[in-house]
Formats: structure tokens, sequence, C-alpha cells
């Protein structure tokens, strides 16, 4: 479990649908192997297609995936969860988990992942966690190949040179262009991000 304090980015607004959690450290971040090179932003979309393990959400066979790294414990990315609802019928959403703000990240985020319903789990959990009660109850006793994945995944959001989460990437729609970003978003700008059409 990687030993990380938890704060809050705030960007140049004040709303909170664009402010990030981060991985402010004391020292103890975990320095990368040497096989973990750092991806730039053009290859992004296909690694993290080829190496994120994380649950889908919305239109399963959309030919649009938005790929987000997540923090179980970070309340703007339980923001972005919200904001994201009224795209699911246009977009397939897979969501990563990562382990770097708190001791219940990586319990809750292996119980997400082995969830028979992770969307209907996501949406209790976030509500939960946005209601102050601080999210899912989850088992410390985690298998070891979703501990690992949960691992890999915090490695690819290191790799991408994030500091932050929510940290999504895709393809946009309009431009083909791959765009990455940390921070909750609004639906419009999200659809923006993404490259949808507005209505």
């Amino acid at each position: 479990m990687l030993n990380r304090r938890f704060a809050l980015a705030l960007l140049a607004t004040p709303a909170v649908w664009l402010a990030a959690c981060s991985q402010e450290t004391s020292g103890t971040k975990t320095a990368p192997a040497a096989a973990d090179e750092h991806i730039d932003t053009a290859k992004a979309f296909d690694v993290l297609a080829a190496e994120a393990k994380g649950f889908t959400a919305g239109a399963m066979m959309s030919a649009h995936t938005v790929y987000v790294l997540f923090d179980p414990q970070c309340p703007h990315c339980s923001h972005l969860w919200e904001a994201a609802q009224p795209l699911l019928t246009k977009v397939k959403f897979v969501w990563a988990p990562v382990a770097i703000i708190g001791p219940k990240s990586l319990p809750q985020g292996a119980a997400l992942l082995q969830s028979a319903q992770p969307v209907e789990a996501m949406t209790a959990h976030e509500k939960a966690l946005l209601a102050g009660a601080g999210g899912m109850s989850a088992s410390a006793s985690i298998p070891a190949e979703i501990e690992a994945a949960i691992k890999a995944n915090t490695r690819l959001l290191d790799r991408l040179g994030a500091d932050s989460v929510p940290y999504v990437v895709t393809k946009n729609a309009t431009t083909g262009q791959v765009v990455a970003r940390a921070g909750a978003m609004e639906t419009a700008a999200l659809a923006a991000f993404a490259g949808l059409p507005a209505n």
C-alpha cells in the first residue's frame, strides 16, 4: 500500500467541479521501476487500453472510450462520476482504481473491481463518500491479483506524469487527438473534452 497524504488541489476557479485530489508525498513515494517508462500523452490512450484494469460503465458497444484513473477516496472523482451519468448512453467509460490517498483506497478499489455489479456498487459508494460516510465498507483481505492490478494502475498514473485524480484520457471524437487532463468536470465540459455533440 502506498503511503500518501491527501491534499486538495483547487484549480483557478473556485468551483468544486474543477478540483482534483493530489498525491502530495512526504518523501515516501515509490520510485518507478526501471521498466516503468514515462507515457507520452499521444500514447496514453493505447497504453491504458492495453494495461489499465477497471470496470466499464455506459454504452458497452460504443466505439468511443473514456478512461478514468480514480481513487475511491477522492470526492472529486465522485463529482466526475455524477457528471458522467448523462453521457452513459453515448460513451463507454472505463473506471480504473488507483490507491494514492489513504488506507481505504486499496480495499475499496478492490471491492469495486470484484463486484458483480460494479456500476451499482460505485454509485452507492460515491453517494456515501459525498455524504461524508467514507464510502463503502470493504474487506482488508484482498486477492493478490486484484491488489497487483490496482498497484499497476497506480504506476500507470505515475508514468502518465499525473499527480492528481481523477485523471481522464480519451481520443477526442471530433479531432481524433488523444487528450488527457486531471480534475473533475461538469457534464458539458466532459462532453466537450471528449468531442461529443452538445445535445
